[in-house]
């Protein structure tokens, strides 16, 4: 609900990007890489950790498929039938909630390219300063309010950090896809 309530503030159009993290085996919470929706669907894979846990492909086949599954079934719940935004020419304002390896804004942000826009600026409250570094190359601008020395997760920096409802995601987007 992040980016509702900064495109609120910009009286700016929203639209939703929807990337899904590929889950370690055992270890849910730990990207392994993303997948992001898109004409051409993205899939960024962190080849040093999927070594360093030595996740067979199989179980990385199977996971991507999972998650590009529910990736399909959240873009058409959330879009309702409307076409995604133009964006060639634009400036996009991209937003997540936080970054912790980077690797789901990574694949968001190589599909948002295929897409032409002018630029791409990432804005996120928190973010290990080694991931927001990194990201920076990959965007025209970034904005981070924060790069703990200590970061463990992203969760640990907010009063409330329940996972946001499809309803209240459908609910934003549709009080603001008009802009």
């Amino acid at each position: 609900m992040v980016a509702a309530e900064i495109a609120a503030c910009l009286r700016a159009p929203l639209d939703v990007l929807v990337v899904r993290k590929l889950r370690a085996p055992r270890q849910p919470e730990l990207a392994i890489g993303a997948v992001a929706d898109g004409e051409h669907p993205q899939r960024i894979l962190n080849d040093r950790v999927i070594a360093s846990l030595g996740v067979e492909d199989e179980y990385l086949q199977r996971e991507t498929a999972i998650q590009f599954d529910e990736l399909r079934r959240r873009q058409a719940s959330y879009r309702r039938g409307r076409p995604a935004s133009p964006l060639t020419g634009r400036t996009l304002v991209v937003v997540d909630d936080g970054i912790a390896t980077g690797a789901t804004v990574r694949a968001g942000i190589k599909a948002l390219r295929e897409r032409a826009p002018a630029s791409i600026v990432l804005a996120v409250p928190v973010g290990p300063a080694d991931a927001v570094r990194s990201l920076s190359e990959d965007v025209d601008e970034l904005i981070c309010l924060e790069t703990p020395s200590v970061f463990t997760a992203v969760g640990e920096f907010y009063e409330d950090f329940q996972q946001t409802t499809d309803a209240q995601v459908i609910a934003a987007l549709e009080r603001l896809t008009q802009g």
